[in-house]
């Protein structure tokens, strides 16, 4: 329930789902299989999804247009990893976790200063941009997406990874958003709470099929995730963006060597 409750806040800091912390806790501390650790996380990802959307709704944050495009991609992805993760081993799980965890830190140590807003607010935002209120700013801001056609590729591998790790898929989705799309650090992350529900949702009936979900163990930490979601909200809504990314990046850093150092 403890370590349910730290994945749930940093789920809803980050829009991760949580399972960037709580994969590592089960597997390396509590002595469970990766296989089994990363459906455990899976469950709790839903459960991450539903309190955060619920959290962030009515303001403006979650672009639902966008996160419905992108989920056909990433469900398609969660389906596929679903059925592939039966066929690698737990050594070649935990060295792509790893490497893709370091990747995806670097990559949001490189935007710490950037911000996509416009400040002017009649300019149009298209199809699948948008407008929100800015805390930071103190006014309304808008932003447009770019580069779908990479969106929605990063999607179908988000969705993939969510089903072999067990990490929710936002670990690839918020960086990539915000880094190429043009989509706002506070917006990728709320959009991405609502996407990793639906891919979890697409691949967690498989992982129960093949027997990897414990589930004692897989209510207590959705208790956890619940309360943890809470906190998460709280902490999120007064954080500056610049700090929001320099913390995935460090949660992200933890995570790979802990599993570099274990396959390596």
């Amino acid at each position: 329930m403890a370590s349910g409750a730290v994945a749930g806040c940093l789920g809803a800091l980050l829009g991760l789902g949580g399972g960037v912390f709580l994969v590592p806790f089960l597997n390396a501390w509590f002595g469970l299989d990766f296989k089994t650790a990363a459906a455990i996380s899976l469950v709790t990802v839903i459960a991450t999804s539903s309190a955060v959307s619920a959290g962030k709704a009515g303001r403006n944050l979650i672009n639902l247009r966008l996160g419905m495009l992108l989920e056909v991609a990433s469900a398609a992805g969660g389906v596929a990893g679903g059925i592939t993760v039966a066929h690698l081993s737990d050594t070649t799980l935990e060295r792509g976790f790893g490497v893709v965890t370091a990747l995806i830190a670097v990559l949001m140590l490189t935007r710490l200063e950037r911000r996509n807003v416009i400040l002017d607010t009649t300019v149009d935002p298209g199809q699948l941009g948008g407008r929100f209120h800015d805390d930071e700013s103190g006014g309304d801001v808008v932003y447009r997406v770019r580069r779908l056609p990479v969106a929605l590729g990063i999607s179908f591998i988000a969705g993939n990874v969510s089903a072999a790790f067990g990490i929710g898929g936002g670990i690839l989705k918020v960086p990539v958003l915000t880094a190429w799309c043009g989509v706002p650090m506070r917006v990728s992350a709320a959009t991405s709470s609502l996407m990793i529900g639906v891919t979890a949702v697409a691949s967690v009936p498989i992982q129960y099929a093949n027997g990897y979900i414990n589930p004692p163990l897989a209510a207590a930490a959705v208790l956890g995730v619940l309360i943890g979601s809470r906190a998460g909200l709280w902490f999120g809504a007064r954080a500056r963006a610049k700090w929001l990314k320099l913390l995935m990046a460090l949660v992200l850093v933890f995570v790979s060597i802990i599993y570099l150092r274990r396959t390596l």
